[in-house]
């Protein structure tokens, strides 16, 4: 990835549900978790982007990555690490960029969208918002952030996307699928999900 790469994904100058800011930091899967298992949940997957710092009034500062924090994102050890939380695995990436122009450092966190079935938590831990069971999403009904699916278009959004590639994958080794009515496995998959949310949430108010 180049640094003309780089500039077309942040000269927006603004988080989407594909694209996430963060300032500076070391790599700590536990802090990561909950917005790879929200990309890898959303069309298309999604980049984390290290060294933008969002400042007051939601202005972007692009202050780069410190050599020691850079050191920390060893790929390898990433994907180790992730498997404590995300069931199936994530697919992820990383890239270093470096501006010339004034030496400063980026990493960029590629997270793939899931290949077939939808990724979820297999990790409770409260302390970073992370409810085992739960499936998170980048979530648009208010401002852009990983959290648990919390509403009917974003999970059937993802039920959709999940059935149809289980579909294909069905088609491409062979398998004659017989003709059925789309919308009412996906409404029939969506109320088991909402109630399973809904119990979930309801596990979170009595801890």
């Amino acid at each position: 990835m180049s640094m003309d790469d780089l500039n077309k994904l942040i000269e927006g100058g603004a988080e989407t549900p594909n694209i996430d800011f963060k300032g500076t930091c070391p790599w700590d899967a536990r802090s990561f978790a909950k917005d790879v298992l929200a990309m890898s949940n959303i069309a298309d997957g999604g980049r984390l982007i290290i060294g933008i710092a969002e400042k007051p009034k939601g202005v972007f500062n692009r202050e780069g990555v410190t050599v020691e924090d850079k050191k920390t994102y060893q790929i390898d050890v990433m994907r180790d690490q992730l498997t404590k939380y995300t069931d199936p695995f994530v697919e992820i990436a990383v890239y270093f960029v470096k501006d010339t122009a004034d030496g400063k450092d980026y990493v960029i966190i590629r997270v793939e969208p899931f290949k077939e079935v939808p990724i979820i938590c297999k990790c409770n831990d409260q302390m970073v918002g992370l409810t085992a069971g739960g499936i998170y999403y980048r979530n648009r009904n208010r401002r852009i952030e990983s959290a648990l699916v919390s509403n009917s278009y974003d999970m059937r959004d993802v039920i959709e996307r999940a059935m149809l590639k289980m579909r294909y994958r069905a088609l491409r080794i062979g398998y004659q699928l017989p003709p059925i009515n789309d919308s009412d496995v996906v409404q029939s998959a969506l109320d088991k999900q909402m109630a399973h949310l809904k119990g979930l949430q309801r596990e979170r108010a009595d801890l």
